[in-house]
């Protein structure tokens, strides 16, 4: 489905005018669901009517004849109510409307979608079909939906316009050589470099003719067939470390080796004349240039896929194997670009870290290794990769930092972390059912971040009291197109399930920024100041209903289950989004479903909210920081920018200040406040936050037995002691070095982790 879309999407772009753009998505979606009709209606601003504008099954003669009231029919039912409608006999429904010029009375089966673009519905995509037995299930309603916010933008675009507009390694004497790049997975490991290399280089491919097609043909053939075995064979290796969604990421790769997708194209080409590998060329450097020019980087990581499947399918057309690769005890993989085939190519257990030089926290690589517990770092620049080979390599995944050819010192510093991360894990079981209350008795809920099905379990082993921020856009971003209501239900539950009775909140979707779907691209110059979060959703209230119809669903019988919401600038976005919940909760029940209407709570991490703690308050029942964009925000520092990410530092005296302020109003009206973000999984900023007062602390599961341990060991006063210090000081660096020395002098100083701060100061640190 998603070449599809792509697929759809690009001749969209390219049509001349709006005409020709709604005649292409009727023809293409028509023919892609397999159905009788699709039709396209827009809504006229002037006269506010619905009117036909394209269809593909329907009497043409009725284009632009036929026109709706805005809430006549079902078209206007579709439109009115901003969700899909499914029906198995639209006849026989009570908004149903006949228009004999359409011919639409052979069609039973009814299926619309709005079209919605920034809150304004554009218009209703319309499917049906003739026999009254054919009910269009999830899979396709999901399908049309993504295809109706996808095409939205352009279509809104064309009705205004009228058309569809180095560093480098010194030497074997070289030590503590270090590169920064972004987290990709947390962690700290040691160990060797091995740097893969693409298996094929398609650029010095020569263009020729050929004599023999069908022999041609045969040999590529064989190449697909080759390839998809190394595919599976890759995805049955990893299936033991990987949930059912997680490995199907590898499906990706063997949906393009369909043959309806690239293999198609390429024997096409060589049915032309061009031999295998100059076909195959052809082929790939267009798919490459085409998501390239995308400026999306979600999608340029698309390219990697591409070029990564070109590569070994011309592998196997020079019937050349790549060369036979040793894999350390200890491997670290190094590339330029980092696939997921890659990864099952390493003997299992040996895997210990990941480098890649392109690549952000989104790309499926990075969503593998968090699920695998792989430490990785990724877009790393002007790394000399050739030169990383057999290297010892540190690659510490908290801080996006490699380092290369470590020092004694070096390597020992890290090493300590890495043996103290396994002894606190073995250490500190003891203390999984045991509460997190201070010596004097103040009691502090800990609570983990998911996204994964692999979160839950590591959290449950931890001692987890619940879930205070589960990350709901995960399960979209491992899909090629917005999952079902029932696909999202499945989901909800699994993680509802594992932590009942105890609390699970779920963001609602929270696209944007950094977070990118391949099928709803967001292209903008400043996305953290764009439309992200509860933007998006409010803007697409068909996205928002369905998400929170299968959250409520899921919560059937188990009542834990706690929405927040993403984003929040001002009231009236908590207002509409409550009047939504409130709304969705009002229909499941009418459907039969026993639920409880569960708590909601906003999370502020955006300047504007800390300064309207108390209105929100009063809407909702509870609160929730996220640390990681408020500090981002507040010192206007993109933490994913290696450029300027030593500027973020969540110690800065104005982060510190706004949580304090968050805290105590929140309290002054009678509301429990809690965080989620990396201050709370950090030991000395949770003892700070414990002595703001906040009632809950959200973190990865790993970072939950020490700070559990940390507050257990002393006392609230000693604390706010502390923390009433630390508020006099005016540098984060400062700060940060008086928490440290505080837990020092406590007695966990095995807790502490580096600061971001330069491999020489590391090294010397190490030997103090």
């Amino acid at each position: 489905m998603l070449s599809i879309l792509r697929s759809l999407v690009q001749e969209v772009n390219s049509a001349r005018d709006l005409q020709e753009a709604l005649e292409i998505i009727v023809s293409r979606v028509q023919k892609a669901m397999g159905t009788e009709v699709c039709s396209v209606y827009l809504l006229d601003p002037a006269s506010n009517r619905y009117i036909l504008m394209a269809t593909e099954g329907l009497y043409k003669d009725s284009v632009g004849q036929v026109s709706l009231a805005y809430s006549e029919g079902l078209v206007g039912l579709v439109g009115s109510r901003e969700e899909p409608i499914n029906l198995e006999d639209a006849p026989s429904h009570p908004r149903y409307r006949y228009f004999p010029e359409t011919g639409e009375e052979r069609f039973r089966s009814f299926l619309g979608v709005p079209i919605i673009h920034h809150r304004r519905v554009l218009g209703v995509l319309v499917v049906q079909q003739r026999e009254s037995s054919r009910c269009f299930d999830e899979g396709e309603e999901a399908f049309l939906v993504t295809v109706s916010a996808q095409l939205a933008g352009v279509i809104a675009h064309s009705e205004a316009t009228g058309a569809i507009s180095g560093l480098s390694l010194t030497g074997e004497e070289a030590r503590d050589v270090s590169f920064s790049g972004v987290p990709g997975a947390p962690g700290v490991a040691i160990g060797t470099g091995v740097v893969v290399y693409p298996a094929a280089d398609l650029d010095v491919v020569p263009e020729k003719p050929t004599e023999d097609i069908d022999q041609e043909l045969e040999l590529f053939r064989s190449a697909v067939s080759a390839v998809r075995e190394d595919i599976e064979r890759v995805a049955n290796r990893l299936a033991s470390q990987l949930r059912p969604e997680e490995q199907a990421l590898f499906d990706v790769y063997l949906r393009m080796l369909g043959d309806e997708a690239l293999p198609g194209e390429v024997a096409n080409r060589i049915r032309e004349g061009v031999w295998a590998q100059g076909a195959l060329k052809q082929v790939v450097q267009q798919y490459v240039r085409h998501f390239e020019m995308m400026d999306d980087l979600y999608l340029q990581e698309r390219a990697v896929d591409i070029r990564d499947l070109g590569r070994r399918l011309l592998s196997h057309l020079q019937e050349g194997e790549q060369k036979h690769l040793e894999y350390p005890e200890r491997t670290v993989l190094v590339s330029e670009e980092l696939t997921p085939a890659m990864l099952g190519e390493v003997p299992k257990g040996q895997l210990v870290g990941l480098v890649s030089v392109k690549g952000s926290s989104n790309s499926h690589v990075a969503i593998l290794a968090r699920a695998m517990g792989v430490p990785t770092v990724m877009g790393l620049v002007d790394i000399p990769v050739n030169q990383l080979d057999s290297r010892e390599l540190v690659v510490d995944g908290f801080e996006g930092q490699i380092f290369a050819s470590p020092s004694a010192d070096l390597r020992a510093f890290f090493q300590a972390i890495c043996d103290e991360e396994d002894e606190l894990v073995r250490g500190l079981e003891a203390l999984r059912d045991k509460p997190c209350e201070t010596t004097d008795g103040h009691r502090v809920s800990l609570l983990v971040n998911t996204g994964l099905m692999t979160d839950v379990v590591r959290s449950l082993s931890h001692g987890a009291e619940g879930i205070g921020l589960y990350r709901t856009e995960v399960p979209f971003m491992i899909k090629d197109r917005f999952p079902s209501e029932q696909e999202q239900r499945e989901y909800y539950r699994e993680q509802l399930e594992a932590f009942a009775p105890n609390p699970v909140t779920m963001r609602t979707l929270d696209i944007g920024g950094d977070k990118a779907l391949t099928y709803f691209p967001i292209q903008e110059e400043n996305p953290f100041l764009g439309w992200r979060g509860i933007r998006v959703t409010l803007d697409h209230p068909e996205i928002f209903l369905v998400q929170v119809r299968a959250m409520l669903k899921a919560s059937e019988g188990l009542n834990n289950l706690q929405i927040m919401l993403p984003m929040i600038s001002n009231i009236s976005e908590v207002e509409e989004s409550l009047h939504l919940i409130y709304r969705v909760y009002h229909e499941v029940r009418e459907e039969g479903y026993d639920i409880h209407m569960p708590k909601v709570g906003v999370m502020v991490e955006i300047p504007a909210a800390v300064y309207q703690i108390r209105e929100l308050a009063e809407r909702v029942d509870f609160l929730s920081v996220g640390s990681n964009d408020l500090t981002q925000y507040l010192l206007a520092v993109d933490r994913n920018n290696p450029r300027v990410a030593q500027l973020y530092h969540s110690y800065h005296p104005a982060v510190l200040q706004a949580l304090v302020r968050v805290a105590q109003d929140a309290h002054s009206v009678g509301k429990p406040v809690g965080i989620c973000g990396e201050l709370a999984g950090d030991p000395g900023g949770a003892l700070l936050l414990m002595a703001m007062g906040y009632d809950s602390l959200s973190m990865n599961a790993a970072s939950l037995p020490k700070v559990k341990s940390v507050i257990r060991s002393v006392g609230r006063e000693w604390a706010i002691q502390l923390l009433e210090d630390v508020l006099l000081l005016d540098s984060p660096h400062v700060i940060k070095s008086c928490v440290d020395l505080a837990l020092r002098n406590a007695g966990f100083g095995r807790y502490l982790r580096p600061a971001r701060t330069s491999s020489a100061a590391l090294a010397e640190q190490a030997v103090s």
